[in-house]
């Protein structure tokens, strides 16, 4: 989180950066668009999705990918299958195999022609700078930066102090995740470019969810593609970083003389073990969808009232008797938001919370804004869970972090009674207020059947603690350990935890997170 501080010492830093600010949000010259639909038609994806939908009476077709291996494989996969355009949208661009392995299979597909549409937040893309400009030098490769500054774009903190100048501004990011190929599948939900999102990282991986989907629902997401894409705070990475003729060559060959030296990584191996999936449209959840997204301008404005973001679309989108779920990373429900949560539950609708444990979330200043809320939400009977970060042997790898030593959530999901959101969104004010956000609510009766077997599973005792509330008012975590129960009193964490959840309460940063 890049949060307001005072570094007098770097006055004159401030101030060239305030100099430079002022210059950084241009139009750029080219405006792009998607691939047409009927030109989409014509492409080996597009005929494919097109024939899978002609048997079916529903518009669109989902798949849930839960499994991060699987959700590599169906990128990778698009990629190579994808013969006119890719468009990939996201907040965060790793260092990694998986990002090596794409960046690689990017190259690739220009090569074949394919015009390739990258477009990372600036944020997500400290260090990246070179690397991003050598990818742009490839004439079918377009890379583009979001709300970018000039200066700070080597290193993170060089990067907090450049944005002193203008902090609110800065603390606004593009949080979307999305892919589109030939403008016939596309991937939307909480993933960003890195290896601890396809279970690939050694020490800690995040549970997550996408949507893969076809149908009508696809053309909407290419055009909130377009739009970010052409707008004024999209800028080329060539604007910030020296373009060198060919230099996507050089990139290319190191790219693949790393792929070929670590070809036998036990990642790639367990990739290549894997049986070849049935192609989506074989296996989708047919229904209704509704693509939903924070318009680009959001970031430019001043805070956005509620009703006026992607929030407030999804409320108006939706109605709610039954039963509501929520899964999501970073829970800050805030004042407002417990009173609707109490509310829904005084009048008998079922409300169930996913949410990550101190011990499990890589934020623990989130977890602050979060946990004094708990016993207000229990004692009006509405249910919390918070994950685990061990794993429990056998667990079912629905929502199970394979291969390393702690995990994390990072799914963003709500459910309203036959509804089902899947994206970027965070039940925080974050996206609510200062991130853009990108989510597909769809109506199938499969699908909620499958994300309910979803839910049953991050509910699991051996998953997840189960957050209760003593007749005295205390809070207890149950938990299954080797087989056997067990009651903690005390909230599971380190010290250092305890304090940072303990000082972003105590400071008050509920409103930034």
């Amino acid at each position: 989180m890049a949060n307001a501080c005072r570094w007098t010492q770097w006055l004159s830093l401030l101030a060239l950066c305030s100099l430079l600010a002022g210059c950084t949000h241009v139009v750029p010259r080219e405006h792009h668009a998607t691939l047409a639909l009927h030109d989409a038609r014509n492409t080996w994806l597009g005929e494919q999705a097109y024939q899978a939908l002609a048997e079916q009476s529903e518009p669109d077709g989902f798949a849930l990918l839960a499994n991060g291996q699987e959700a590599f494989a169906a990128r990778v996969g698009l990629i190579r299958q994808a013969q006119r355009e890719l468009n990939i949208q996201t907040y965060l661009l790793g260092e990694g195999q998986t990002t090596r392995l794409i960046l690689s299979q990017l190259l690739v597909a220009a090569e074949k022609g394919v015009r390739v549409r990258l477009l990372v937040d600036d944020i997500g893309a400290i260090g990246q700078g070179d690397r991003l400009a050598a990818l742009a030098s490839h004439p079918g490769v377009h890379v583009r930066v979001y709300n970018p500054l000039p200066v700070g774009r080597g290193h993170m903190l060089a990067r907090v102090l450049a944005s002193v100048v203008n902090p609110a501004q800065q603390h606004r990011r593009m949080h979307n995740k999305l892919w589109v190929a030939d403008n016939s599948v596309a991937i939307v939900g909480g993933r960003n470019l890195g290896d601890e999102y396809f279970d690939a990282n050694d020490s800690r991986n995040f549970a997550d969810l996408d949507f893969a989907t076809i149908g009508e629902v696809v053309p909407e997401l290419s055009r909130s593609f377009d739009l970010y894409w052409n707008h004024g705070l999209a800028q080329p990475i060539e604007r910030y970083h020296q373009v060198t003729d060919n230099a996507w060559q050089t990139l290319n060959a190191e790219l693949e003389g790393w792929l070929d030296d670590n070809a036998d990584s036990e990642y790639f191996s367990e990739l290549r073990r894997q049986p070849r999936s049935a192609p989506p449209w074989e296996t989708l959840h047919w229904g209704q969808g509704l693509a939903i997204w924070d318009t680009p301008g959001k970031l430019a404005s001043g805070m956005p009232e509620w009703r006026d973001t992607l929030l407030g679309d999804l409320t108006d989108a939706t109605e709610l008797n039954q039963r509501l779920v929520i899964i999501s990373a970073y829970f800050v429900p805030t004042e407002q938001g417990v009173q609707y949560l109490t509310d829904l539950a005084d009048q008998g609708i079922i409300v169930e919370i996913i949410t990550n444990s101190l011990e499990s979330t890589d934020t623990a200043v989130v977890h602050g804004a979060y946990a004094p809320w708990r016993e207000t939400l229990l004692a009006h009977g509405i249910t919390l869970y918070e994950l685990r970060p061990e794993q429990e042997a056998g667990t079912d790898e629905v929502m199970r972090v394979p291969g390393a030593s702690a995990s994390a959530l990072h799914i963003k999901a709500l459910s309203f009674d036959d509804q089902l959101f899947v994206g970027s969104f965070n039940a925080d004010p974050r996206s609510i207020y200062w991130n853009t956000e990108i989510g597909v609510l769809a109506r199938s009766d499969t699908l909620m059947q499958a994300f309910n077997e979803l839910v049953a599973v991050g509910q699991e005792p051996s998953l997840s603690y189960r957050v209760e509330l003593t007749p005295e008012g205390d809070l207890n975590w149950h938990l299954e350990r080797d087989g056997e129960m067990e009651v903690l009193t005390t909230e599971p964490g380190s010290f250092w935890r305890h304090f940072n959840a303990w000082l972003s309460h105590t400071l008050k940063l509920e409103r930034w997170l």
